[in-house]
């Protein structure tokens, strides 16, 4: 299975349009986070659903410091995870699942029909935010510290699936989706771009 995407090329930067996070005139603030296109091809025989994530595995632990720098431990966040896409699916068109950054999260956020969106990792980061605090579900993008001295990287990884069904729980997260993928995984594509808000930082 291949997987690519007209709105950034493999390894190279994100356009701002599709990330949460932005410079503004006055510092940092949100961006147009629009899902970016995806499409695929080559799809193994007996798949009956493809499930979707997108996880950033270079967040910092520790974003106290002035500076954070690129060798700080890191951790994963998610960005997305869907699950149940049709089996004749080839293709998600830019901003078709996210377009906008919504306060609380969406509630019921775009997708392929018969598809579910799970639960992204702004719903912990906004956790203790009143105006922010909710269940954040679907696409959305990239907004890593500006103080960050890493380059971040988006990994989106497409699975073929040998169940239509995935059984994961409503409020579902990316961990909920690998433990339920164990066995029915027929073949996996993956494609990621990197962001930065940091001007330090270069490709």
């Amino acid at each position: 299975m291949k997987i690519h995407s007209d709105s950034f090329a493999h390894r190279a930067r994100v356009p701002a349009e599709f990330a949460a996070g932005q410079p503004t005139a006055d510092g940092y603030g949100f961006a147009a986070n629009r899902n970016p296109h995806l499409a695929w091809d080559d799809v193994p025989a007996g798949t009956q659903s493809f499930a979707l994530l997108c996880i950033d595995p270079d967040v910092p632990t520790d974003i106290a410091p002035a500076q954070i720098p690129a060798d700080q431990p890191r951790t994963d966040f998610t960005h997305w995870a869907m699950v149940d896409v049709p089996a004749d699916v080839r293709t998600l068109a830019a901003g078709s699942c996210s377009d906008g950054v919504v306060a609380h999260g969406k509630v019921a956020p775009k997708g392929p029909a018969g598809s579910r969106q799970g639960l992204n990792d702004y719903t912990g980061w906004f956790a203790n935010d009143a105006d922010m605090r909710g269940d954040w579900r679907g696409y959305d993008g990239p907004f890593p510290p500006p103080h960050d001295l890493r380059l971040h990287r988006y990994f989106f990884r497409l699975f073929a699936l040998d169940v239509a069904k995935l059984d994961v729980p409503d409020r579902f997260t990316a961990s909920d989706v690998l433990q339920a993928m164990q066995g029915h995984v027929l073949d996996e594509a993956a494609i990621y771009g990197t962001y930065s808000l940091s001007p330090a930082v270069k490709d």
